[in-house]
């Protein structure tokens, strides 16, 4: 059963919500102190959170924003406004999906099976070796110790993965690591792979990643 987290300061269209949401089969949790939302949310590990932008103590697409550097949990804007700008705005920051209020119960709901089932399409475990590669939540596990990568060790990982026994050059994976936030350059580049590297080394991986001078990177 999948698990909606309410993010939602109205007590009437939370209680709205939470019960058109339990009467379809979802299981639900409500946010009602406000002072520590963003950990509130981690910590209840939800399948899809459904967000208000006008809430208490922070706005909602700052608080997405804190969210997606986090978890790439799927999130669902639930808000009054109708500007386009707001829409843009955060589905910049990060939002799934993004419903105006008052909505339509039947729409909402096909939407959020939407997005539940995109995630869980992009929830494919693969492998690498003796590994289990949880891409959604970027980690690595032997089956007895799990380590998670940074947003940008992941997406090298998967990169070299993908081209398996193939060289991989740095501008390929500076340009797959383009439209992420933080700036990546040459030098932070190969502060990626050698973090990468350490991590695939305390599975005894230490030489996963070999360097071919002047062309890039091969995953053997």
């Amino acid at each position: 059963m999948n698990k909606i987290y309410i993010v939602e300061d109205d007590r009437s269209i939370r209680t709205e919500l939470a019960e058109l949401l339990n009467n379809s089969g979802y299981e639900t949790e409500c946010l009602t102190d406000f002072s520590d939302a963003e950990n509130s949310i981690i910590n209840a590990r939800p399948d899809l959170i459904l967000l208000d932008i006008n809430i208490p103590a922070v706005n909602g697409e700052m608080l997405l924003r804190k969210l997606r550097k986090k978890t790439d949990t799927p999130v669902i804007m639930v808000t009054s406004r109708t500007s386009e700008a707001d829409e843009v705005l955060s589905m910049s920051y990060g939002a799934d999906d993004y419903i105006t209020k008052p909505y339509n119960p039947t729409i909402l709901l096909l939407r959020i099976s939407a997005v539940l089932k995109r995630a869980s399409k992009a929830n494919i475990r693969t492998s690498y070796r003796n590994l289990t590669i949880n891409s959604a939540k970027g980690s690595l596990s032997d089956g007895i110790t799990e380590t998670v990568l940074t947003k940008n060790e992941m997406i090298i990982f998967q990169l070299l993965l993908d081209r398996q026994g193939h060289i991989v050059s740095r501008n390929d994976i500076m340009t797959a690591l383009w439209d992420n936030e933080e700036y990546i350059n040459d030098n932070a580049l190969t502060v990626n792979i050698s973090r990468l590297r350490n991590k695939l080394s305390d599975f005894g991986y230490g030489n996963a990643i070999e360097t071919r001078k002047k062309q890039g990177y091969i995953l053997v």
